[in-house]
Protein backbone atom coordinates (compact mmCIF):
# COMPACT_ATOMS: atom_id res chain seq x y z
CA UNK A 1 0.00 0.00 0.00
CA UNK A 2 2.69 2.17 1.04
CA UNK A 3 4.23 1.47 -2.21
CA UNK A 4 1.31 2.03 -4.22
CA UNK A 5 0.82 5.98 -2.24
CA UNK A 6 4.19 6.89 -2.89
CA UNK A 7 3.80 6.10 -6.74
CA UNK A 8 0.89 8.02 -7.11
CA UNK A 9 2.53 11.12 -5.26
CA UNK A 10 5.33 10.66 -7.95
CA UNK A 11 2.82 10.56 -10.67
CA UNK A 12 1.77 13.85 -9.47
CA UNK A 13 4.34 15.75 -9.00
CA UNK A 14 6.06 15.00 -11.95
CA UNK A 15 2.63 15.87 -13.99
CA UNK A 16 2.41 19.00 -11.81
CA UNK A 17 5.44 20.79 -10.07
CA UNK A 18 4.57 24.15 -9.42
CA UNK A 19 0.67 23.37 -10.79
CA UNK A 20 1.80 22.86 -14.00
CA UNK A 21 -0.31 20.03 -16.43
CA UNK A 22 1.38 18.49 -19.34
CA UNK A 23 3.28 19.20 -22.04
CA UNK A 24 1.04 20.29 -24.91
CA UNK A 25 1.41 18.65 -27.93
CA UNK A 26 1.38 21.19 -31.32
CA UNK A 27 1.88 23.65 -29.08
CA UNK A 28 5.05 23.18 -26.60
CA UNK A 29 6.91 20.41 -28.33
CA UNK A 30 6.46 18.16 -31.99
CA UNK A 31 6.55 14.99 -32.92
CA UNK A 32 8.97 13.92 -34.75
CA UNK A 33 7.65 11.80 -38.06
CA UNK A 34 9.05 9.28 -38.43
CA UNK A 35 11.27 9.14 -35.39
CA UNK A 36 14.75 9.15 -36.15
CA UNK A 37 17.41 6.27 -34.91
CA UNK A 38 19.82 7.35 -32.11
CA UNK A 39 22.53 5.58 -31.32
CA UNK A 40 23.86 4.00 -27.82
CA UNK A 41 21.99 3.20 -24.52
CA UNK A 42 21.56 6.76 -23.09
CA UNK A 43 18.60 9.24 -23.94
CA UNK A 44 19.59 11.79 -26.57
CA UNK A 45 19.33 14.75 -26.59
CA UNK A 46 20.88 17.54 -29.09
CA UNK A 47 20.61 20.94 -29.74
CA UNK A 48 20.68 22.44 -33.16
CA UNK A 49 22.01 26.12 -32.70
CA UNK A 50 23.75 28.87 -34.44
CA UNK A 51 26.47 31.34 -33.12
CA UNK A 52 24.96 34.22 -35.20
CA UNK A 53 21.56 33.54 -33.73
CA UNK A 54 20.82 35.94 -31.32
CA UNK A 55 18.13 33.66 -30.05
CA UNK A 56 20.64 31.31 -29.22
CA UNK A 57 22.63 33.55 -27.71
CA UNK A 58 20.00 34.58 -24.85
CA UNK A 59 18.81 30.85 -24.50
CA UNK A 60 22.98 30.24 -23.72
CA UNK A 61 22.56 30.68 -20.18
CA UNK A 62 19.09 28.57 -19.70
CA UNK A 63 20.63 25.96 -21.63
CA UNK A 64 23.73 25.68 -19.11
CA UNK A 65 21.73 26.25 -16.05
CA UNK A 66 19.70 22.60 -17.37
CA UNK A 67 22.81 21.02 -18.18
CA UNK A 68 24.65 21.86 -14.94
CA UNK A 69 21.04 18.93 -13.51
CA UNK A 70 21.43 16.81 -16.50
CA UNK A 71 20.31 13.78 -16.06
CA UNK A 72 23.05 11.27 -15.70
CA UNK A 73 21.43 8.86 -18.35
CA UNK A 74 21.24 11.88 -20.99
CA UNK A 75 23.54 12.26 -23.54
CA UNK A 76 23.67 15.73 -25.12
CA UNK A 77 25.19 17.29 -27.77
CA UNK A 78 25.15 20.82 -29.63
CA UNK A 79 24.90 20.58 -33.23
CA UNK A 80 25.47 23.94 -35.29
CA UNK A 81 22.82 24.14 -37.85
CA UNK A 82 23.44 24.48 -41.58
CA UNK A 83 20.97 26.15 -43.69
CA UNK A 84 23.17 27.72 -46.28
CA UNK A 85 26.61 28.11 -47.09
CA UNK A 86 27.36 31.15 -45.36
CA UNK A 87 26.90 28.94 -42.10
CA UNK A 88 29.40 26.46 -42.40
CA UNK A 89 32.30 28.96 -41.49
CA UNK A 90 30.70 28.68 -38.01
CA UNK A 91 29.87 24.87 -38.14
CA UNK A 92 33.50 24.09 -38.64
CA UNK A 93 34.45 26.75 -35.93
CA UNK A 94 32.63 24.68 -33.38
CA UNK A 95 33.68 21.64 -34.28
CA UNK A 96 37.22 22.99 -34.38
CA UNK A 97 36.83 23.72 -31.10
CA UNK A 98 35.64 20.79 -30.34
CA UNK A 99 38.60 18.67 -32.05
CA UNK A 100 40.73 20.81 -30.27
CA UNK A 101 39.13 20.87 -26.65
CA UNK A 102 38.73 24.30 -26.56
CA UNK A 103 35.02 24.10 -26.22
CA UNK A 104 34.62 24.48 -22.54
CA UNK A 105 36.75 27.52 -22.59
CA UNK A 106 35.74 28.82 -25.90
CA UNK A 107 32.28 27.91 -26.91
CA UNK A 108 30.70 31.18 -25.16
CA UNK A 109 33.02 33.43 -25.67
CA UNK A 110 32.45 32.80 -29.57
CA UNK A 111 28.95 34.12 -28.87
CA UNK A 112 30.86 37.18 -26.90
CA UNK A 113 32.44 38.21 -30.24
CA UNK A 114 29.91 37.56 -32.53
CA UNK A 115 27.01 39.34 -30.17
CA UNK A 116 28.38 41.69 -28.09
CA UNK A 117 32.14 42.46 -29.88
CA UNK A 118 30.64 42.61 -32.97
CA UNK A 119 32.61 40.30 -34.86
CA UNK A 120 30.42 38.24 -37.42
CA UNK A 121 33.55 35.41 -37.62
CA UNK A 122 31.76 35.19 -41.44
CA UNK A 123 34.58 33.54 -42.37
CA UNK A 124 37.88 31.44 -42.28
CA UNK A 125 39.82 34.61 -42.16
CA UNK A 126 37.99 36.38 -39.17
CA UNK A 127 38.14 33.05 -37.37
CA UNK A 128 41.72 32.64 -37.67
CA UNK A 129 42.45 36.21 -36.70
CA UNK A 130 39.99 35.87 -33.81
CA UNK A 131 41.21 32.03 -32.74
CA UNK A 132 44.96 33.89 -32.45
CA UNK A 133 43.70 36.17 -30.24
CA UNK A 134 42.89 34.06 -27.77
CA UNK A 135 46.35 32.16 -27.82
CA UNK A 136 45.89 28.69 -29.31
CA UNK A 137 47.61 26.59 -31.11
CA UNK A 138 47.50 28.18 -34.25
CA UNK A 139 49.21 25.48 -36.28
CA UNK A 140 46.43 23.00 -34.39
CA UNK A 141 43.69 24.61 -34.61
CA UNK A 142 43.99 25.38 -38.60
CA UNK A 143 45.28 21.76 -39.03
CA UNK A 144 41.81 21.06 -37.83
CA UNK A 145 39.58 23.15 -39.13
CA UNK A 146 40.90 22.39 -42.41
CA UNK A 147 40.62 18.91 -42.04
CA UNK A 148 38.56 16.08 -43.63
CA UNK A 149 36.97 15.00 -39.63
CA UNK A 150 35.67 18.39 -39.62
CA UNK A 151 34.64 18.66 -42.80
CA UNK A 152 32.77 15.28 -41.87
CA UNK A 153 31.01 16.30 -39.03
CA UNK A 154 29.55 19.28 -41.13
CA UNK A 155 28.05 17.14 -43.51
CA UNK A 156 26.39 15.15 -41.14
CA UNK A 157 24.84 18.49 -39.24
CA UNK A 158 23.37 19.26 -42.27
CA UNK A 159 21.85 16.17 -42.64
CA UNK A 160 20.75 15.87 -39.32
CA UNK A 161 18.72 19.25 -40.01
CA UNK A 162 17.49 17.84 -42.78
CA UNK A 163 16.46 14.75 -41.30
CA UNK A 164 14.72 16.41 -38.05
CA UNK A 165 13.16 19.01 -40.55
CA UNK A 166 14.62 21.96 -37.92
CA UNK A 167 12.70 25.08 -38.85
CA UNK A 168 15.34 27.22 -37.07
CA UNK A 169 17.65 27.74 -34.12
CA UNK A 170 17.35 26.76 -31.32
CA UNK A 171 15.55 23.93 -31.28
CA UNK A 172 16.71 20.79 -29.01
CA UNK A 173 15.15 16.79 -30.37
CA UNK A 174 14.95 14.27 -27.64
CA UNK A 175 16.06 10.74 -28.36
CA UNK A 176 15.02 11.22 -32.15
CA UNK A 177 11.07 11.37 -31.08
CA UNK A 178 10.42 14.89 -30.12
CA UNK A 179 11.23 18.43 -30.94
CA UNK A 180 10.70 21.40 -28.38
CA UNK A 181 12.82 24.90 -27.87
CA UNK A 182 12.68 28.09 -25.86
CA UNK A 183 10.19 29.97 -28.40
CA UNK A 184 7.42 27.15 -27.67
CA UNK A 185 7.19 27.71 -24.34
CA UNK A 186 6.58 31.36 -23.16
CA UNK A 187 5.99 33.22 -20.46
CA UNK A 188 1.51 33.88 -20.64
CA UNK A 189 2.75 37.57 -21.54
CA UNK A 190 4.84 37.03 -24.12
CA UNK A 191 7.57 38.45 -22.95
CA UNK A 192 10.27 36.01 -23.15
CA UNK A 193 11.16 32.06 -22.30
CA UNK A 194 9.27 30.57 -19.50
CA UNK A 195 12.61 29.40 -18.21
CA UNK A 196 10.99 27.22 -15.03
CA UNK A 197 8.32 25.74 -17.71
CA UNK A 198 10.90 24.70 -20.72
CA UNK A 199 13.07 23.07 -18.12
CA UNK A 200 9.64 21.34 -17.27
CA UNK A 201 8.84 20.58 -20.45
CA UNK A 202 12.30 19.08 -21.33
CA UNK A 203 12.55 16.96 -18.11
CA UNK A 204 8.95 15.16 -19.11
CA UNK A 205 10.24 14.21 -23.28
CA UNK A 206 12.81 12.53 -21.36
CA UNK A 207 10.79 11.21 -18.67
CA UNK A 208 8.37 9.51 -21.55
CA UNK A 209 11.98 8.22 -23.00
CA UNK A 210 12.32 5.88 -19.88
Amino acid sequence: MKRLIALVVALLVSTSVFGQGAPVLGKEYRAIDPPQPVSGNQIEVLEFFSYACPHCDQFEPLLNSWLSTKPADVNFSHVPAVFSKRMVPHAKLYYTLEETDLLPTLHGKVYDAVHRQGNNLADREAIMKWAAAQGVDMKKFEAAYDSFGVGNKVQRAMQLARNFRIPGTPYLIVNGKYLTGPGMVMRPDGRGVDAQRFAFVLNTLIDMER
